[in-house]
């Protein structure tokens, strides 16, 4: 999930957004609120610019086959949009099927990508469905530089147990509590670093902290561009902390047709994990979300 930027719209989201007390607990199973009978479909995103982009992604080709539609992207962490998506506030996100399953259900143990998705679908709340998973992963990770990787011998998560009371990890603040985070390396690794800096979602300020040595470990994902241009190594996750992150298209039930289930459905089986790898690499360029997901679509027969 690269170049990921939390930017003062998360702020203004809690604002805007109609998010109701029962969700201020962060109470993902809460009931969802009364839904807007209106046939748009209000398409929500996280506060990074691959969520940014398969929100657009799906707006467009639901809207080349005459769906109504309007986007409310970069509305904040999981935190925020989950209830947002439950008060009626938006009707669909693009979601990562692991880590939506853990915010959901913070026992679940499934980490291969049908047991995830068979999982996460038991696990969603009434009034809210996934449609069919997509073959793409953005799957987290823990990289650390060549050059840290050489001199500590590291291939496995595990290889950093003898050392990581020397190093600072880096990472969203988020993973401060998540199990796929500090709470995950601490129990499945047994992994204590010296300090956890709290910087983006895996995004420049991650990147830029981990180059120069200012943190030794970070927080980064699978489709970053960034990892082979900067001879990064991604620990191998042996014991299996991080589930399988398929993209799924998440959804308000009362707003599925098939219509949209055809077209997003399609969106999915085409979709890869080298084309958000090569996508993240042109919205990087400061290519926008309207002409990387209309290319990517153009070259898929999708609009």
């Amino acid at each position: 999930m690269a170049f990921r930027i939390i930017t003062a719209f998360s702020a203004l989201a809690l604002m805007t957004l109609s998010v109701p007390s029962a969700f201020a607990a962060n109470d993902p199973l809460a009931a969802p609120a009364a839904r807007s009978d209106s046939k748009t479909i209000i398409i929500g995103s996280a506060d990074f610019p691959e969520s940014q982009l398969l929100a657009t992604i799906y707006a467009q080709a639901l809207k080349a086959k005459g769906v109504a539609v309007e986007t409310k992207l970069n509305i904040g962490s999981r935190e925020v949009y989950m209830p947002a998506l439950l008060d009626g506030s938006i009707d669909l996100l693009p979601e990562y099927a692991g880590a939506a399953l853990s915010y959901l259900d913070k026992n679940a143990t499934a980490h291969a990508p049908e047991d995830v998705a068979k999982a996460l679908k038991a696990a969603l709340p009434k009034g809210v469905s996934m449609l069919t998973p997509s073959p793409a992963q953005d799957s987290d990770g823990v990289a650390v530089t060549r050059a840290t990787a050489d001199k500590y011998k590291l291939k496995t998560i595990g290889d950093l147990a003898p050392v990581a009371s020397q190093l600072v990890l880096g990472g969203p603040p988020e993973w401060k509590t998540r199990k796929e985070g500090i709470v995950g390396l601490k129990d499945v690794y047994g992994l204590e670093f010296k300090s956890f800096k709290a910087l983006d979602v895996g995004g420049p300020l991650t990147l830029s902290a981990l180059v120069n040595d200012q943190i030794q470990a970070a927080n980064l994902f699978s489709t970053d561009p960034a990892i082979a241009q900067n001879n990064l190594v991604v620990l191998e996750d042996v014991k299996n902390l991080f589930p399988a992150q398929n993209v799924v298209p998440v959804i308000a039930t009362p707003k599925i047709n098939d219509v949209v289930t055809k077209t997003l459905d399609a969106v999915s089986a085409a979709l890869t994990t080298q084309d958000l790898i090569e996508m993240n690499g042109r919205l990087g360029n400061h290519d926008s979300f309207d002409v990387v997901a209309g290319d990517w679509l153009t070259k898929q027969k999708l609009n």
